[in-house]
């Protein structure tokens, strides 16, 4: 127990199929120390459990009260196991805030990952004084949590928020789900990198190929081009402000939010797009609907723990 008069802190955890994350937080949101590790998707999920047992056990201290997971897909809310991670196959029937409890002795629960940084942002970062307001990742994946009248908003299960398969296109490449056409499909990280790949395969003497070194051509290597002048980089960047702008003009038809806060990879190039979103938004927003200020996520990487761990406050 923590000693009298001091701040109650609690774990939050940010599950990824790339990284595993964790911070221990105070009541204020903020982060006192954190870590992370490459999340080892080859041992599997009890690998992967060990992996979040220890950083727990690294990470806590005498006034940590509770942990909140954040997870990259369905889980069920009441009894904290998982239904299923596209990212993690093998989850499915986990009873994972059973586990943690049993391991560490604290309470823990589970909160999808995007909601996770949603309600980080919006108690601690770039959506704090909003009563209305949708935080949206785009990055492997496009995903969002959506604050309406001041209250988070769930969905049956928790699974409220998967814009990311909202069709806005006729044609694409295949989308995670399977299927064409998903905002995900044309405006995620993955779908930028994979635009990229073609432009570096067609001029392999031009900049986004030599950045690349003859690695997988990413969305990151796209900003680097585009941030010292290459017009191959900065027409592929015109394009992604485009398929953002009609996804982010969509959110502000359906929530109507004070503010949308983008977070993710892809919203470091945010100042390099902001022009052509603004022009997509201008064109397509229906009259009446004010021009919201679309702001990159104040708690950068840090957004899920945060969040995750303010859930758990909540217990």
């Amino acid at each position: 127990m923590p000693a009298p008069g001091a701040s109650r802190r609690f774990i939050g955890v940010d599950l990824g199929g790339t990284q595993l994350r964790a911070a221990l937080v105070n009541e204020a949101g903020s982060v006192v120390r954190a870590q992370r590790v490459l999340t080892d998707r080859a041992g599997g999920p009890e690998a992967v459990v060990a992996q979040i047992e220890a950083l727990v056990a690294e990470m806590r201290d005498d006034a940590t009260q509770a942990i909140g997971i954040g997870i990259p897909g369905a889980f069920d809310a009441a009894s904290g196991v998982v239904l299923g991670l596209p990212a993690l196959p093998g989850w499915a029937g986990l009873a994972l805030a059973a586990r943690i409890t049993a391991s560490s002795g604290l309470a823990c629960v589970l909160e999808n990952d995007a909601t996770a940084a949603a309600i980080g942002e919006w108690r601690a970062g770039a959506g704090r004084g909003c009563d209305h307001f949708v935080y949206v990742t785009i990055s492997t994946g496009i995903g969002a949590g959506i604050v309406v009248d001041g209250r988070l908003l769930r969905g049956a299960r928790g699974q409220a928020g998967e814009i990311g398969h909202c069709r806005i296109a006729d044609a694409s490449d295949p989308c995670s789900c399977g299927r064409i056409g998903c905002w995900e499909a044309v405006a995620s990280g993955t779908a930028l990198g994979r635009r990229a790949a073609r432009v570096a395969a067609a001029h392999p003497e031009g900049t986004l190929a030599r950045l690349a070194h003859g690695v997988p051509v990413r969305a990151a290597h796209v900003g680097t081009a585009a941030r010292i002048g290459d017009a191959g980089a900065l027409a592929l960047l015109a394009e992604e402000a485009v398929w953002l702008g009609y996804g982010l003009v969509n959110i502000q038809h359906i929530y109507a939010p004070e503010r949308i806060v983008m977070g993710g990879g892809v919203s470091q190039l945010l100042d390099l797009m902001a022009d052509g979103i603004a022009a997509v938004v201008r064109e397509r927003l229906l009259p009446g609907f004010p021009h919201v200020p679309i702001v990159a996520a104040s708690l950068g990487d840090d957004s899920g723990m945060v969040g995750a761990a303010l859930r758990a406050s909540e217990l």
